[in-house]
């Protein structure tokens, strides 16, 4: 381990000789000692001794010269420097019941879910984060509007007199218009749904009932219309793939001609947002959802016609939740006290992730109530009565108070000092006993009492950059739960990190020592930030004052750990791999909120990620003419592309690349040209993709530089239905 971020001290090295200094020496003294001894070539035996000899003293000069690398180790272990644990992952996982159920229903907080275990791969474990109610909604308003707006102005209740609700909610009457009755974009309708039990991150389906006598006019395989849930701030999309609009965009004419049954009507699945309030738009009060007619892509037509409907109903029929990446672990037993100090206890598993509220140690004396102790970063504040115990996160190893012999001196210059403090001290109060022994005793936190049970409630293991599974990976209950059908995550686990290495945390040391655990600079924020997400942030960069909209506000970009293994592959790190879960928002929030000045309010972003997507041409030595050659010279090329245009392998360091750094064609030609077997580049093309609403586009034509401005970050991926990988040709010759 090299610390070359530290002053340059004077050397380190005990002792500085290495093996060829050794040989040398040894040489030099032969004629000294054995002056017979003429033939000093390497293949004379006695050079081979001297060889030998020279080896084992330079590795044991190796080894001397660690000490002080291993003083440098325990002075991190005076400061409290831990190793971080992995991090979870996490995710969402959508849960389908298999029956309509006649009340609300919750799976429970802790719930086990995995991925597909393989010959080569075992299950990775999944648990839920918290509750999921799934409600029985019922819609209360149905209302049209001219324009889409954030808060609507205007509305038309199209329930009248000639509709009625049945008895299981579903609404029948006369035709109603979705739109108006010359569509025109912007025209939409808004459902208010009701219910006596949360609907948050509820799976409705909509169930359309419409008429089939005049057409809409549009295609049903693109129908120019959007879904959106108000989340008590912005409008959310809610339809998550055209295949969930059985209805196709309202086509009711359409799908009559290919003789489906409407009788019972078609469906549209609907996917809520984590937060679904109650709100209020003028007088009306509900849970909104708003279809809105959108202008219709090139070579598309709109609405001819409104699609007029004569049913409506609604259905829960599943939720999503937060899940993370982790096994849950209930009442183990640790041990039996023997009332001494110090003592320590191992968990089984290990390592453990960060304690939630409901993880805590249980002591019980024995004949004794169970007591609940509290979990403490160290033992520096705890008194001789307090319950307190501490966890190695990576070791699993527990640790009650400790029994400390200190100097009487040393005391009574501490109760001095204290005294001295006071504000209302008299003169003559300053008074200090002799004390007769030398040593004084002084027990840091309680000690379980002997013969007590030690008891883990819970505890939670797993985490790391294995848990950055795929869309659609996880799909199996790891035990059968009722009314489940089936489960899976429809967007990929996110933010796993693996645990802290002990070179990351000696560079991170000098760090923490100007930061003293409070926040003031922007370096402050950029640490503490890294530190909250307790491995899962890989870089964070703090926005100047002049970009932010007002004073009092700290801006910080995070990029959190992605697992970098696609770039290995010829893949690269799609940038939704670099999306921030809400559970780590809300992580290191919480940190700051702690450490930061008073009245400094903390914003979380995303880096604006722009793709780059090279073209070019190479021209091959001549000794690279076989093919599978010149596959693997493709192969590292694009490789080497995928590792440079990354936001945590990228740039000329391999840290990441720079914030607000542009792309030149030039970075690009160098790059190449590093590889093996390149002869010479033809035109080096750079295609920008960037991010237009929910979807990215790739630029048609190249620029010659691509500029991310200066909160942005480049990326590269490989998609073959966006064409964002990187074109190489061989120029033959």
């Amino acid at each position: 381990m090299n610390f070359d971020f530290l002053p340059k001290l004077p050397s380190s090295k005990l002792d500085d000789r290495t093996f060829d200094d050794l040989v040398e020496e040894c040489i030099l003294r032969i004629p000294r000692y054995c002056p017979e001894w003429t033939d000093h070539n390497l293949s004379d035996p006695g050079i081979t001794l001297i060889e030998l000899f020279a080896w084992l003293t330079d590795q044991m000069l190796l080894r001397f010269n660690q000490v002080p690398r291993k003083n440098y180790v325990a002075f991190l272990e005076l400061l409290g420097i831990r190793l971080q644990p992995p991090a979870p992952a996490h995710t969402e996982l959508t849960f389908y019941l298999s029956a309509a159920l006649p009340e609300a229903y919750t799976i429970p907080a802790g719930l086990e879910t995995s991925t597909i275990r393989t010959e080569t791969t075992e299950a990775i474990t999944f648990s839920t984060d918290s509750p999921l109610i799934i409600g029985k909604p019922r819609i209360q308003h149905f209302l049209t509007a001219q324009t889409s707006e954030d808060i609507p102005q205007s509305l038309r209740e199209r329930f009248t007199s000639l509709w009625t609700r049945q008895s299981d909610g579903y609404w029948t009457g006369s035709e109603q218009p979705i739109f108006e009755e010359e569509p025109q974009p912007g025209n939409c309708f808004y459902l208010a749904i009701n219910s006596d039990d949360p609907l948050d991150g509820n799976v409705l389906d909509i169930n359309f009932r419409g008429a089939a006598a005049t057409p809409t006019g549009i295609n049903p395989n693109q129908p120019p219309r959007k879904w959106e849930a108000w989340d008590g701030e912005n409008w959310q999309s809610v339809l998550l793939q055209e295949s969930d609009d059985k209805t196709r965009g309202f086509s009711f004419y359409e799908i009559a001609q290919q003789s489906e049954n409407l009788s019972i009507g078609a469906a549209v699945r609907l996917h809520l947002p984590q937060n679904w309030p109650v709100t209020n738009f003028i007088a009306y009060r509900g849970r909104w959802l708003r279809c809105t007619f959108t202008i219709p892509e090139t070579n598309q037509s709109g609405y001819n016609n409104p699609p007029r409907i004569v049913g409506l109903a609604v259905r829960s029929i599943g939720g999503t939740v937060r899940a993370s990446h982790s096994k849950l672990i209930r009442d183990e037993r640790v041990g039996i006290s023997n009332g001494k100090p110090g003592q320590s206890f191992e968990l089984l598993s290990k390592p453990i992730l960060e304690r939630r509220e409901n993880e805590y140690i249980l002591v019980t004396p024995a004949g004794g109530l169970p007591q609940r102790w509290t979990e403490v970063r160290d033992f520096a504040d705890s008194r001789s009565q307090d319950l307190h115990y501490t966890i190695d996160s990576l070791t699993g190893k527990i640790q009650f108070g400790p029994l400390i012999r200190e100097p009487s001196q040393l005391k009574q210059q501490t109760q001095v000092r204290s005294r001295i403090q006071q504000p209302l001290l008299d003169d003559t109060s300053v008074q200090v006993s002799s004390l007769e022994n030398n040593q004084s005793e002084h027990q840091y936190g309680a000690i379980p009492p002997r013969g007590s049970e030690i008891k883990m409630v819970a505890y939670r293991i797993g985490g790391g950059r294995k848990g950055n599974v795929q869309t659609g990976a996880i799909q199996f209950l790891k035990s059968a739960y009722p009314y489940v059908a089936r489960v899976i995550n429809l967007r990929p686990a996110i933010n796993g990190a693996d645990a802290e290495s002990l070179e990351q945390a000696v560079i991170k040391a000098p760090r923490i020592l100007r930061t003293r655990d409070r926040a003031v600079t922007a370096e402050d924020f950029e640490v503490l930030a890294q530190q909250a997400g307790a491995g899962a942030i890989a870089r964070v960069r703090c926005l100047p004052a002049n970009s932010l909209s007002q004073a009092g506000i700290v801006g910080l970009l995070l990029v959190p750990q992605a697992n970098t293994d696609g770039i290995a592959q010829g893949e690269g790190i799609a940038p939704e791999q670099f999306a921030l879960s809400a559970a780590l928002q809300e992580q290191v929030l919480s940190y700051l909120d702690e450490r930061r000045l008073l009245g400094v309010q903390v914003h979380l972003e995303e880096p604006n990620y722009v793709g780059v997507s090279v073209q070019t041409e190479i021209a091959l030595e001549p000794a690279y003419e076989n093919p599978l050659a010149q596959q693997e010279i493709l192969r590292n090329l694009r490789i080497s592309l995928y590792k440079y245009l990354n936001p945590l392998t990228g740039g000329m360091d391999g840290k990441g690349w720079p914030f607000g750094r542009p792309v030149y064609t030039s970075d690009i030609v160098a790059l190449l040209q590093q590889t093996p077997g390149v002869r010479y580049l033809g035109p080096v093309l750079l295609f920008p993709i960037r991010k237009q609403g929910e979807n990215w586009r790739r630029q048609s034509s190249p620029e010659q530089l691509i500029d991310p401005g200066t909160e942005g970050l480049v990326c590269s991926w490989a998609d073959n239905n966006l064409r964002s990988s990187h074109n190489i040709q061989i120029i033959r010759n």
